[in-house]
Parts: structure tokens; C-alpha cells; sequence
């Protein structure tokens, strides 16, 4: 099939890549202090459980499910690059809200600023997303993904390191320093100051999106229209389909995206939960999202040699998706620091994943491609759903059976999409 590339030209100075990258970078930063989040919150709000610490994971995520689509329609109107800084200065005041209400350890309002922030974030990627693959030929956008994914997990693997190091400092004595509180009074104030330290950073980074955002607006990024980009030329898939759901391997890749961002999630956010569970010190799990993000950073760098040269993006897949397989049972099948390592490993398995199938489900949409990106974009809910399920079920049943039972059925329906999920509706040439 024959795609219609972007030629754009250079931005002031930048290649459009750098500044998607830089974009790229800072969502990155942001997704990834989820996972250490997770202990913060249930320590600075005394939480008694760990699924209502894990609605962390679950406010931030579904934001997408709900903003998807108005971004579409945002988009529509403001043109990509004014959507994107649009999406910055809105999770600037998401930034702000959750360093307030956090401070204040009201863990509601708290929630609702991660909610604003990641409905910044859904506007910024349903953008950005179908631009990077539009931005050269289609056959090749998997490995401009990994590039970006690159730049998205860099800012994730030094997020928890800054987060933990900083905030978390000598978290299990802190823990202790709790337990061992004289009074209610003394437990309120310890936690309170606890709870304070997270005020200046997240100021800070409200002040730094505003900035980026104000960059951006003023950036000359290429005006692309993606209906207009992403038309097939040989193949057109889009010829006599009258709505977005007429293409069932789209809708085929909308589960698979909520399905692999949920294991994604998994991977990153709750291994530090899932530590914990082996009775792991927390000096220690507080920096095992990191290690999760460094196998991811490995697998981007694989992508990036191998797409489109040596692996196609639907093989890229489907072996991405059975290593998912075995380093779940891995897990399952051994104890302690050797089951965690099994975990850190499916960072490696996730990696190519979301680069794959955006492409593979977006192909040939043509003037439905917004909305088709958006619907992609709402899948990202799975990072809301399934740690949640992790996290309540956990507190019921054995966590290394609660775990494999939640991963495998996703790993193998990705290796479904990877093998043949992906071809369904396409036309031949």
C-alpha cells in the first residue's frame, strides 16, 4: 500500500520530530509519577486500602475515556499545534489543582487535578499521535512512535527517581514514624507535613507547562491536516464508508489499546504495589517503576533498528505480545525479587506495542481519522480499569494468581490483534 507522507519543513530552527519529542518528553514525566504517586497518596492520606490508593491510576486514566472525543472536536477547530499547546496550559491547571488539594491532603479534589491534567494530556495525544505517523510514510511510523516513545519513557524513568528521592526519602521510616505516633494529633501533623512536600514541585511544573505551552502556540510547526495526510492512495479504505465504525480492525485496535495500556499500567504503576505484596521494603519498590521504563527504553531502541528493515509493525507485535506471555507466567512461577524482576521485564514486552498498533489501526481512515484517533485515545482507559481490578481483588485472592489472571487474556488477545485482528475489513489492493 501506498501512503501519502508529510514532507514538513523545518520549524524555526527545530524539526517538527524534536518538538513532538520534547511534547512527548514532558506527558512522559507526568504519566509516570502515577506509580510512586500510588505510595504517596496512601501514606499522606492514610488510606487503608490499596485499591483506594489505586484510584490514582484510575482518575488519571479515565480521563481519556471522557476527553477523547471533545478533543476530537477541539482539534477539528484549532488546527493540531494550537490543540497541543491548548492541552498544556490545561494540564497546567491540573498541576496546580492536585499540588493544592494534595497539600491540603483532600484526596477527592486531589483525584479531580489528576483528572484535569490527563484531560490536558488527551488533547496534547490525540494530536500528537496521528501527527508523528503522518509525518513520513506510513509503513515506517512505527518506528517514529519508538523515537517518541523514547522521549515519553526517558521522562518516565526520571519522574519516580526525582519523586522518590526527593518526596519519598526514607519512606519506611517515615511509615514507622506514623505507626509510632503518641497521639492523633501527632499522626495529623507528621502527615501533614508529609503531604506539604509535594506543594513546590507541582507549582513548579504548573509555571513550566504554561511556558511550554506558550512555546508551542509560537513554534512553526507544520500545519497537518490528518483527514487530508493519512488519505491511502492506492488502497483507499476510506471510499464508500460512511462512519468510523465501519472499519472493524479500528475497533479491533481500540480494545487492544485499552487492553495494552491497562498491562502497561500494570507493569509500571503497580509493580511497586505488587513489591510490596512479597514484603519488599519500600526504600526499595518506590524505584521500581523506573526499572519497568528502562526495559521499555531497551525495547524503543530495538524498534527504532528494526522497523521497518527487519520487522514488520504486525510482527513487531505479535512478538512483543508473546513475550507478555512468558514473562507473565514467569512471574507467576517464582517468589520474591525474581518475580518482580518478571514484571520490570514486561516494560521490554510493552514497548513496540503502542507503537505498532496505532499505526496498524489508524491505516487508510483518510477524512475519519481524527475521530478514529480519538476513539484510540478513549482506549487508554484501560490503565483505569484493569490496576484497579488488580487492586481490589488482590485483597481477596493470592496477587500472583490475581495478576497472571488479569495480564494473560490481555497478552493474548494483543497477540490475536498482532496476527489477524488487524486485517479485519481491510480491503485488498
Amino acid at each position: 500500500m501506498a501512503t501519502t507522507a508529510v514532507k514538513a519543513q523545518p520549524a524555526k530552527g527545530l524539526n517538527p520530530i524534536v518538538i513532538i519529542g520534547i511534547l512527548f518528553f514532558i506527558f512522559g514525566f507526568v504519566t509516570w509519577l502515577n506509580g510512586p504517586l500510588i505510595t504517596f497518596v496512601k501514606l499522606a492520606f492514610a488510606l487503608d486500602t490499596d485499591s483506594k490508593a489505586f484510584l490514582v491510576t484510575t482518575a488519571f486514566y479515565m480521563a481519556y475515556f471522557f476527553l477523547a472525543i471533545p478533543s476530537a472536536w477541539i482539534l477539528k477547530a484549532t488546527g493540531m499545534k494550537n490543540g497541543m499547546a491548548f492541552g498544556l496550559l490545561v494540564m497546567a491547571i491540573g498541576t496546580f489543582l492536585f499540588g493544592t488539594f494534595a497539600t491540603d491532603r483532600n484526596y477527592p479534589l486531589a483525584l479531580t487535578g489528576l483528572f484535569v491534567i490527563a484531560s490536558g494530556m488527551s488533547l496534547i495525544q490525540t494530536a500528537c499521535n496521528p501527527y508523528i505517523s503522518i509525518l513520513g510514510p506510513i509503513e515506517s511510523a512505527a518506528k517514529r512512535i519508538s523515537i517518541m516513545g523514547i522521549c515519553n519513557k526517558f521522562g518516565g524513568l526520571i519522574s519516580p527517581v526525582i519523586l522518590s528521592t526527593f518526596i519519598l526519602k526514607d519512606i519506611d521510616g517515615f511509615a514507622d514514624k506514623v505507626t509510632k505516633a503518641p497521639d492523633v494529633a501527632t499522626r495529623e501533623s507528621i502527615l501533614n507535613d508529609f503531604a506539604s512536600k509535594i506543594y513546590t514541585p507541582y507549582m513548579g511544573m504548573a509555571v513550566l507547562l504554561v511556558l511550554l505551552a506558550l512555546w508551542t502556540f509560537r513554534s512553526g510547526l507544520p500545519a497537518i491536516k490528518a483527514s487530508e495526510s493519512n488519505a491511502e492512495v492506492t488502497t483507499p479504505e476510506s471510499k464508500g464508508r460512511n462512519s468510523v465504525f465501519q472499519f472493524p480492525y479500528l475497533m479491533l485496535g481500540v480494545l487492544c489499546i485499552f487492553l495494552y495500556v491497562g498491562v502497561e499500567v500494570m507493569a509500571g504503576d503497580a509493580i511497586g504495589t505488587y513489591g510490596r505484596s512479597f514484603g519488599l521494603p519500600l526504600d526499595e519498590t518506590k524505584f521500581l517503576t523506573s526499572m519497568t521504563l528502562a526495559f521499555m527504553l531497551v525495547g524503543y531502541v530495538i524498534g527504532i533498528i528494526a522497523i521497518p528493515k527487519y520487522l514488520s509493525q504486525a510482527n513487531g507485535l505479535k512478538y512483543s505480545a508473546i513475550l507478555g506471555v512468558l514473562f507473565t507466567i514467569g512471574a507467576f512461577l517464582t517468589k520474591g525479587y525474581v518475580s518482580v524482576g518478571f514484571v520490570a521485564a514486561l516494560g521490554l514486552a510493552n514497548a513496540l506495542m503502542w507503537p505498532a498498533i496505532w499505526p496498524l489501526a489508524i491505516r487508510g481512515l483518510g477524512r475519519f481519522t481524527e475521530t478514529g484517533s480519538a476513539l484510540l485515545i478513549m482506549g487508554i482507559a484501560g490503565g483505569a480499569t484493569i490496576p484497579l481490578l488488580f487492586g481490589h481483588f488482590k485483597e481477596i485472592y493470592d496477587f500472583q494468581a490475581v495478576f497472571a489472571a488479569l495480564m494473560l487474556p490481555c497478552y493474548l488477545y494483543i497477540l490475536y490483534y498482532g496476527t489477524a485482528g488487524y486485517k479485519i475489513g481491510q480491503r485488498s489492493k
